[in-house]
């Protein structure tokens, strides 16, 4: 039986998304083969971004958008060919702007680690992922009423072959880019090459936007990118090691380890856990989002490890160390503005990160504005905000579309 927590947070999430918007007319479901996610024994050569196959698909959030399923290629942690899924999606309604329909990649934020999880199965109806995936529309429909075609990416192991490199830098930001260079790939859908394009996310999905807006230049200097939104991104998993273990929103740490070890197997992290600990991560790799924060709230590290020390305390020394330094955002000026926000008492990822990031980025030179999301209630800080996210990204990737100056507040915060 489920215990009353965990049903009244349940309720309490299902009556956010009934507040977001979600309940709204649609198409039927059309559900993936099994075998759409199963990429081709060798891979095609190729560049980054080009589309190895596509596939019909459904947006069950709303009609007149066409949905295509799209498996593309990018580039791993160690700058292997890989091969991910995600969704393009296109206003059937004609662009009225000027120029080219744009593009606003979509990076989601945490869906969980399972290939049951992947955004794509999820926004498509055909899939056991929990309400968490379906409320990823919230952010996408924001872009679709403005007339924006969304490309939005799974990252690296989710649908496809092998574990979710959860919120690891260089393959989260190589997804999010090279999903928008598929699309563009995709005329026929109403995508131009030459489109202009934005790349928005929160949380999981701000890091990944946060890390892409710094790649972006020099992974994918093709690109038009007028300007990223990242929305209360984990900036530092070194801070996030500390600050989760224990709490409530334990899990997400435990998707990190999950994502440190995918990225890097050569670190052989899983040999630091004990019988338990390996039994915690095998569930773990089979969870969405709440079944992490149900499943493994409260739980300390400390508790999972051979000699009962807490996963931070590894990260902190080689060959950790070092690994964890690399997924640190902020080191890299992102060419086109950005905005950043986060609640000042956000439950999950702490606002203090956010902001530093932001002032790291004004240091050098970048045209940032840092906005604090001020939230309604102490508690469920992050999910709540994340409601005025998706309203605040929309109007700002706007503005940048619709050429006005991209404000700033450089140290004024």
């Amino acid at each position: 039986m489920a215990s009353p927590f965990r049903h009244k947070l349940a309720v309490f999430l299902a009556l956010l998304a009934s507040a977001g918007g979600l309940a709204v007319a649609a198409p039927a479901s059309i559900a993936a083969p099994a075998d759409f996610y199963t990429p081709p024994t060798s891979l095609p050569a190729g560049q980054n971004g080009d589309v190895v196959k596509t596939l019909p698909s459904t947006y069950t959030s709303q009609s007149g958008v066409t949905s295509t399923r799209v498996m593309y290629l990018s580039r791993d942690a160690h700058d292997q060919p890989m091969a991910v899924t995600g969704t393009v999606l296109v206003p059937q309604a004609p662009w009225t702007g000027p120029g080219a329909r744009p593009v606003v990649a979509y990076a989601p934020f945490t869906a969980g680690v399972a290939d049951k999880c992947a955004v794509s199965k999820a926004i498509a109806g055909d899939t056991s992922s929990d309400l968490v995936g379906s409320v990823q529309t919230t952010f996408m429909n924001g872009f679709l009423a403005k007339g924006y075609a969304v490309a939005q990416t799974d990252y690296q192991g989710l649908g496809t072959p092998g574990d979710h490199t959860y919120a690891m830098r260089l393959p989260q930001a190589h997804a999010v880019l090279d999903v928008l260079r598929a699309a563009r790939q995709l005329p026929a859908n109403g995508v131009s090459p030459s489109a202009p394009v934005a790349i928005a996310g929160y949380s999981q999905g701000g890091g990944a936007a946060a890390a892409a807006a710094e790649l972006a230049s020099a992974y994918a200097p093709e690109l038009n990118v007028v300007g990223t939104y990242a929305g209360a991104p984990p900036a530092d998993l070194a801070v996030l090691a500390k600050s989760l273990d224990g709490g409530l929103y334990a899990g997400f740490e435990g998707f990190a380890i999950v994502g440190v070890n995918a990225a890097y197997p050569e670190l052989n992290l899983t040999d630091l856990t004990n019988a338990q600990g390996k039994e915690a991560l095998q569930q773990l790799g089979g969870y969405c989002t709440l079944d992490a924060v149900f499943g493994f709230a409260f739980k300390n590290t400390a508790t999972l490890t051979k000699d009962g020390k807490q996963v931070s305390d590894y990260l902190a020394k080689e060959p950790y160390a070092s690994v964890i330094a690399t997924q640190k955002i902020g080191n890299v000026k992102p060419a086109a503005p950005v905005l950043v926000e986060s609640s000042p008492n956000d439950d999950v990822v702490p606002n203090s990160q956010v902001v530093q990031l932001a002032k790291d980025w004004c240091g050098k030179g970048a045209a940032v504005q840092y906005s604090p999301i001020n939230g309604l209630f102490p508690f469920f800080t992050h999910a709540l905000s994340g409601f005025t996210a998706a309203t605040n990204s929309a109007n700002w990737v706007a503005s940048r579309f619709g050429g006005q100056p991209a404000p700033t507040n450089c140290g004024k915060f």
